[in-house]
């Protein structure tokens, strides 16, 4: 009986070693496995061992395409019993994706029952479905019973499972891959088998044959949705030569039901009364059409899409996604783009050939391979499955010969043969001395049937023994000639084409592809329904749009303690330009204005205007138009509302000011106006030409007026024949006009003389 002093003490078994090195070595060795166990697929067939795990229990379960299906609980329970353990839900997972005809170009199992489908929707529970191999997968795993691969060990080494699938179907590239482990990822689309086998032969036959070549034969992705890939052949061709890049994926426009060619092709079905509607029958890979959908509803009501009027889901097995255009004036291909531009319909596909390589002979190693690269690696381990698969049968054919041998020997022999074994109590040894057998060969003759001693059977040994020998000098042959392996591998290849040529229904190609047209330019603009709107802003900052052109100086509500500030009129589709007093110009959109049943909003939601700034000027931005900005240090410049357009909420710093001086004056210039005027502080005026205001995009600008003492009040331009206006004090709005200004006009930067009689006393144009 054990003591208490015999018991170990736990804390014995504690290791003493820094904390970094204890954690960096135990990560390395998760990271590896992850790396060569779990997420990157192998060259040679193509497989993680979790798919390549699940295609073997349903092997050994007999699921051949031909037989009956069985639950894929049994085949889950036998993947994590015997060969997996992991999860039930992650075999599943994997076991689903193999049977979907939308994520898998050549799908490896066949369902029977929910598999999910292409709305995003999930499978069925795995009591409920069943599965069984297709065709295909046969293909990828034929040889294994000819001694073309390694098995090795279960995880609990009470079975055995192949290291690697031997069969000729380049399943790598036509049904591609996708897996990130720690520190690298793969990504590989599908292709077309058919392309694929057509370049592998060209490289059998030209070992040094240019890239270029290999892609007028491979072209590109073939997706298991279709759609179109529209990069540049170039773009294409640089991508497969490095391993990366990406392509860009558009779903495809096409109605089935048009009465033109142009029209089908454009997916334009026509309604009659110029009313049309847009047809997408295949989308982006990938992409769930039910989340397509969604997007698409939700851009009509955010009113980022206001020239599509609805989306209709009219699918059955066939996808087909109705769009309809808020009117028929919307010019289709403006529509498309927009489409492609804000949704789903146009998706990137990142091209990552990472795979795991063992032909360096250091064990699973991952690279990043080129086309050339991965289909000659690809080539020499179909050459070595066929050479392995000749010695295999050479040692099959070895032994037989030494059984037919012998049976021809008794054969030659048969009394003698009889009469051993009639009259010995142990035949074989005599047998063997007495004939020069070996110990198979005696067991064999002692094992025969008495049927097989009719004289018929003789003639047939004699035939299979010359077929044997037959066989075997060109099995010898074959492992002796490179050339005539190759030759075999080309056979071989040429043979599997057939079943996957461009005219069966599996072979042919599903993606087009093809560059797409340069692109229809449009701005937002064109996409937002052009209304007037009157645009309202309060001294406080609140800032309301009203339908339709109300006059100016109507008697707009505003919260207590606020008033009027700016009114003016616009167009939806037309860019507002705010100005702040520390040089800042904002730009909102007239269409994004809150509704004037209301206060409006507070312009400062919109955009980040500085708390402490205040807004000097609201105009709209009109093609090719023009502004005058002055500071109160008298400085100031000509702008162009383009240069001074922002693309974000924090706006463009557009005038440059220093100390505390702030930006004053935000005016529009007319087409016609060709002088400027400023009046200062100090109520002196001065009148220069509008040349030599200089045009800037940002900058403190040039003196338009020299003060003693004070700023600049206001500056404005205008046109010297027809004199300069100011608005009269009162309540009338009536205008002066001074045409004899001639005698104010001096050069820019002049300090000036007192204004005409009667200019406001504010000092304001």
């Amino acid at each position: 009986m054990a003591t208490i002093e015999d018991e170990k003490d736990p804390f014995d078994a504690i290791v003493d070693a820094p904390f970094d090195s204890a954690l960096e070595e135990r990560y390395l060795v998760y990271a590896l496995s992850t790396i060569t166990a779990r997420s990157l697929p192998d060259l040679r067939d193509g497989l993680k061992p979790v798919h390549r795990r699940l295609l073997w229990a349903m092997r050994q379960l007999k699921l051949n395409p031909t037989d009956a299906f069985k639950k894929s609980a049994r085949v889950v329970g036998d993947v994590i019993g015997k060969y997996h353990p992991h999860g039930d839900a992650s075999v599943y997972d994997a076991m689903v994706r193999l049977a979907q005809d939308f994520a898998l170009r050549y799908p490896l199992v066949e369902g029977q029952g929910n598999f999910g489908n292409i709305d995003g929707d999930n499978a069925a529970a795995y009591r409920y479905t069943e599965a069984r191999l297709t065709k295909t997968a046969l293909r990828l795993m034929e040889g294994l019973d000819e001694g073309t691969v390694d098995f090795i060990p279960t995880y609990n080494g009470e079975e055995s499972e192949p290291e690697v699938f031997p069969g000729l179907f380049p399943n790598l590239l036509a049904n591609g891959a996708s897996g990130i482990a720690v520190g690298m990822a793969t990504n590989i689309p599908s292709h077309n088998v058919a392309e694929v086998i057509d370049a592998t032969l060209e490289l059998i036959d030209n070992p040094h044959v240019e890239h270029a070549r290999l892609m007028e034969l491979f072209q590109g992705p073939d997706f298991a949705t279709g759609g179109l890939v529209v990069d540049s052949p170039e773009a294409i061709a640089h991508a497969y030569e490095t391993g990366r890049g990406s392509f860009r994926i558009r779903a495809r426009f096409h109605a089935a039901e048009a009465e033109k060619a142009e029209d089908r092709d454009a997916g334009i079905e026509r309604l009659g009364g110029g009313q049309w509607q847009l047809v997408v029958s295949e989308i982006p890979y990938q992409v769930p059409k039910g989340k397509l959908i969604e997007q698409v509803a939700q851009l009509i009501a955010d009113k980022k899409l206001p020239i599509l009027e609805d989306i209709r889901d009219e699918s059955d097995e066939n996808i087909r996604l109705v769009f309809v255009p808020r009117s028929r004036n919307v010019d289709p291909e403006l529509l498309k783009e927009s489409l492609y531009k804000l949704s789903d319909l146009e998706t990137r596909f990142g091209l990552n050939l990472n795979v795991l390589d063992v032909s360096d002979g250091m064990g699973r190693t991952p690279m990043v391979m080129g086309l050339k690269e991965l289909l000659t690696r690809w080539v020499q381990s179909q050459i070595d499955v066929l050479q392995r698969r000749s010695r295999h049968r050479l040692d099959q054919i070895a032994r037989r010969l030494e059984l037919v041998e012998g049976y021809i020997a008794a054969f030659l022999n048969l009394d003698r043969v009889i009469e051993i074994i009639r009259g010995e109590d142990e035949p074989k040894p005599v047998m063997m001395a007495e004939f020069e057998l070996t110990e198979r060969q005696a067991e064999a003759i002692l094992n025969m049937r008495l049927r097989s001693l009719r004289k018929l059977e003789e003639m047939q040994l004699r035939q299979e023994k010359a077929d044997l020998l037959k066989e075997q000098e060109e099995l010898e042959k074959l492992l002796g000639s490179p050339a005539r392996q190759r030759t075999r591998l080309k056979r071989d290849l040429a043979a599997l084409r057939k079943e996957y040529a461009e005219d069966t229904p599996l072979g042919r190609r599903r993606t087009t592809i093809a560059e797409a047209a340069p692109a229809v330019e449009f701005s937002m603009d064109a996409m937002i329904e052009k209304e007037p709107v009157t645009v309202i802003l309060s001294q406080k900052g609140w800032i309301r749009g009203a339908r339709g052109h109300a006059d100016l100086d109507s008697d707009w509500k505003f919260k207590e303690g606020d008033g009027p500030a700016y009114a003016l009129h616009a167009q939806t589709t037309d860019k507002l330009l705010v100005a702040a007093d520390d040089g800042r110009i904002f730009t909102l959109g007239a269409d994004k204005l809150p509704g004037a049943r209301g206060f409006g909003e507070p312009i400062r939601n919109m955009i980040d205007m500085d708390p402490e700034a205040q807004i000097v000027g609201l105009v709209v931005h009109r093609p090719k138009g023009q502004l005058l900005l002055a500071a109160t240090t008298g400085k100031g410049f000509a702008a162009a509302t383009e240069e001074i357009l922002a693309e974000t909420r924090k706006g463009r710093q557009v005038v440059n000011l220093k100390g505390g001086a702030k930006l004053r004056v935000v005016r529009e210039i007319a087409d016609a106006h060709d002088h400027v005027a400023v009046v200062g502080d100090n109520r002196k005026l001065v009148v220069f030409n509008l040349e030599e205001l200089p045009m800037l995009a940002r900058g403190q600008g040039v003196m338009l007026q020299r003060y003693r003492d004070g700023g600049l009040s206001d500056a404005t331009t205008f046109t010297l024949a027809d004199g300069l206006s100011w608005t009269m004090g009162g309540e009338t709005g009536r205008t002066r006009t001074e045409n004899e200004i001639w005698q104010w006009k001096v050069a820019r930067g002049a300090a000036g003389r007192l204004p005409p009689q009667g200019f406001p006393k504010d000092n304001r144009f």
